[in-house]
């Protein structure tokens, strides 16, 4: 028992200040590697498959985050693709307002009729909004149809393509007036009443000609597309197309009645020189106005 704690301790010393058996450690280092690397696998083993699934469930949430922010965002862009038709609609509603110079109130289509033989639409302005029935109703692009009737908060419209609708009409190019009717969805209008040798082409222009007095005049109604002259008919098969958008145009205009808007400037004060030449051009038309008495006191003193 002493020996073999003597040989330690002498093994120990000769190891720790002679690196006696180092080549000896370094063999059996060599040795055990693969004996310490198959005793860690299954913790590694263990290990890696936790880190597999935790990534796997890390990416698994950014995607879901990276799909929801994309489909936010794609919402977003069609919303701002939404209010950037709607601004550039509005804005060609106002210009048509003054082009046309009149007094109008704007109003959105709120539904549509369903019904394939009934071409009317609702809007979201009513009599408490002053609206009529009969009051014109316009887009951007021409005449849509007239208010059929009214309830507080609502209308309804009925369009040109109706077919119980008919409005007066001019050709634009020679005043020639006549009737347009409607024919129902996706059909032209069809333009009544005209003989065989009525001046109308191919691209004439139609306004309202006032008649009636609902539609005030040179609101554009459509433009001829076609025209016929069968045999055996007395009068001439003339389609127009609409010149509103009555499938798509969402904001429509009420013509309100009264006085139209004046688009001139308006000059608050006169200048001198506008005041001097008004003054002058009064003068005048009051010496000509005096001057048949002048002239009959000559005839008589000549008497």
């Amino acid at each position: 028992m002493m020996l073999a704690i003597l040989a330690s301790l002498v093994l120990f010393f000769l190891d720790s200040r002679l690196d006696y058996f180092k080549p000896v450690r370094a063999a059996l280092s060599t040795l055990v590697y693969p004996v310490q690397v198959t005793a860690s696998l299954p913790t590694n083993f263990v290990d890696w498959l936790g880190d597999f699934f935790q990534e796997r469930e890390e990416l698994r949430e950014q995607i879901a985050v990276l799909n929801a922010t994309t489909m936010l965002q794609d919402l977003r862009l069609q919303k701002m693709q939404a209010l950037e038709r709607e601004n550039m609609r509005l804005k060609e509603l106002l210009g048509s307002s003054f082009r046309l110079q009149e007094r109008v109130q704007v109003a959105e289509l709120v539904t549509v009729d369903l019904d394939p033989f009934s071409q009317q639409v609702i809007i979201d302005k009513g009599k408490n909004y002053g609206v009529y029935v009969g009051q014109p109703v316009l887009d951007a692009y021409g005449v849509m149809g007239q208010v059929a009737e009214t309830s507080s908060l609502s209308s309804r419209v009925v369009l040109l393509t109706d077919p119980s609708h008919s409005i007066p009409v001019q050709i634009n190019r020679n005043g020639l007036r006549a009737v347009v009717t409607g024919r129902g969805l996706g059909e032209y209008l069809q333009m009544d009443f005209l003989p065989h040798n009525a001046d109308v082409r191919e691209g004439d222009l139609l306004v309202t000609s006032g008649l009636g007095g609902r539609f005030p005049v040179g609101y554009p109604v459509g433009k001829v597309v076609s025209v016929n002259f069968p045999q055996g008919k007395a009068f001439a098969d003339i389609k127009v197309e609409p010149a509103a958008n009555l499938s798509t145009s969402r904001e429509l205009m009420l013509v309100l009645p009264g006085e139209k808007i004046r688009t001139e400037p308006l000059l608050t004060q006169p200048d001198a020189a506008t005041a001097e030449t008004q003054a002058a051009e009064n003068a005048a038309s009051e010496a000509a106005s005096s001057l048949p008495d002048a002239e009959e006191s000559v005839d008589g003193n000549n008497r």
